[in-house]
């Protein structure tokens, strides 16, 4: 079959801005030659106007959690007040409601420039705790909302047993539960991986699996050299419940029964002490940053400098979804770190595009995506220069306008497998994302 030619007006190659840049896709939805120097658009080409970059990795989504937003800014509280109106949210969802709200979110990101998410999935079963006929339906819901909005997944199949630190299940928290670590690995082993899809496994926490059973889920990741994710010290009353019940903190408990390691990911990493942050870098164990849910949740700022420094991989993730923006993502990071330290310049533009492409997709299992270079996966999105966010910088200083000024509204095209699917803006299958959010939401509300 013959090739697809994109023509980007300017494109991020990793270190640089170059203008004039043919990329050639092949029918496998393959990036097969970049071509630099090209100065108008050869026949045929589609043309992308603005800044074109690898596609954006979302490396951490709840996403039944945007039904979440504005609701929870009502008043104020704490992350386990907050978390109790979660938990209502959760209980009204079923694998239909799932589908249309998870199918209007990942739309939502497709339109930020999101071309992967890794889906931190807990939702498993009927309120009450009862498996539905398929046991994996609602992980089903997601991978197929995923497929009808145009983005890859990977699905970070959950396990949830405990309450903390063994208790039982609370009544929100029963449907999130297969009684056991075996009982979960049995039901997540039917999930099959298929095009567009990876099946990876998450350690919810170290309170919600208990610390004898940690060690069966981190070998279940193994065996399928599978991604492994885990909420990891976002809270202090974790780390001091956890050094109530085991004598040492979660980072210490996880590194005791085999968690960590290089294809593992600790979601948050906020309050560490030196030797956790060691630990977490001698192991090359990522950090998935999410700085927008971890202020508006007033979790704190996590030590991402430090933890990098000593050899974990830092991606980003949009979380609980009080924004969808993977570009205020990367730059919260930064700034964030301003707030903390009181001086500027901790990553470039380059470093903090690298952490929302390259190395989140890394962290997500798919190290062939989040580069614009020949045997890539051609997932890939176009941001405006000419909005009057962006307007003024010269092009070849478009990363760090991209990253300081840009948003995801400003994000013109997204290309997922050589498919477009946001075209000037407009969601490809999903044409008024708007009106399907506000469907599914308001569908929650009974």
């Amino acid at each position: 079959m013959p090739l697809t030619t994109y023509w980007l007006e300017h494109a991020w190659l990793d270190t640089n801005v170059e203008p004039g840049v043919a990329l050639d896709v092949d029918s496998d939805g393959r990036i097969a030659a970049v071509r630099t120097g090209v100065d108008a658009p050869p026949p045929g080409a589609v043309t992308l106007r603005g800044l074109t970059v690898p596609g954006l990795a979302n490396a951490h989504s709840h996403a039944f959690h945007r039904a979440l937003r504005g609701t929870v800014q009502v008043g104020s509280g704490t992350f386990w007040t907050w978390r109790e109106v979660m938990y209502n949210v959760a209980q009204r969802l079923d694998p239909d409601s799932y589908f249309a709200l998870a199918r209007a979110v990942y739309a939502e990101m497709a339109l930020a420039g999101i071309t992967a998410v890794g889906e931190f999935h807990y939702l498993h079963h009927a309120p009450g705790g009862t498996p539905y006929a398929d046991p994996n339906a609602m992980g089903e819901a997601l991978i197929a909302a995923a497929g009808e909005a145009g983005i890859r997944i990977t699905l970070l199949d959950t396990a949830y047993l405990s309450a903390g630190f063994g208790a039982a299940p609370d009544r929100h928290q029963l449907r999130f539960s297969d009684g056991t670590a075996d009982a979960w690995a049995e039901r997540v082993s039917a999930l099959k991986e298929r095009d567009g899809v990876r099946v990876g496994a998450a350690i919810h926490s170290v309170r919600a699996v208990p610390a004898d059973q940690l060690s069966t889920v981190a070998r279940w990741a193994q065996d399928r050299q599978a991604p492994l994710h885990v909420h990891l010290s976002e809270q202090t009353a974790e780390n001091d419940a956890c050094l109530a019940a085991h004598g040492r903190t979660p980072t210490q408990l996880l590194a005791d029964h085999g968690v960590l390691g290089a294809r593992t990911t600790g979601v948050h990493n906020t309050h560490m002490t030196d030797a956790d942050i060691a630990l977490i870098g001698s192991t090359a164990t990522g950090t998935c940053m999410c700085p927008t849910t971890e202020r508006d949740l007033a979790d704190g700022i996590g030590p991402a400098v430090a933890l990098q420094r000593a050899g974990s991989p830092l991606s980003l993730g949009s979380d609980s979804h009080a924004v969808i923006d993977l570009l205020e993502e990367a730059r919260a990071m930064e700034l964030n770190e301003r707030l903390r330290t009181r001086t500027r310049g901790h990553w470039t533009a380059a470093a903090l595009l690298r952490a929302a492409t390259a190395d989140g997709h890394a962290a997500l299992g798919r190290p062939d995506a989040g580069t614009l270079e020949s045997g890539a996966l051609a997932d890939f999105t176009t941001i405006a220069l000419d909005s009057v966010r962006t307007a003024g910088p010269v092009p070849r200083l478009g990363a760090e306008t991209a990253v300081f000024a840009a948003s995801a509204a400003d994000v013109r095209h997204t290309v997922v497998g050589g498919r477009h699917v946001v075209r000037d803006g407009v969601h490809d299958s999903v044409p008024d994302v708007a009106r399907a959010l506000a469907d599914s939401i308001a569908a929650l509300r009974g």
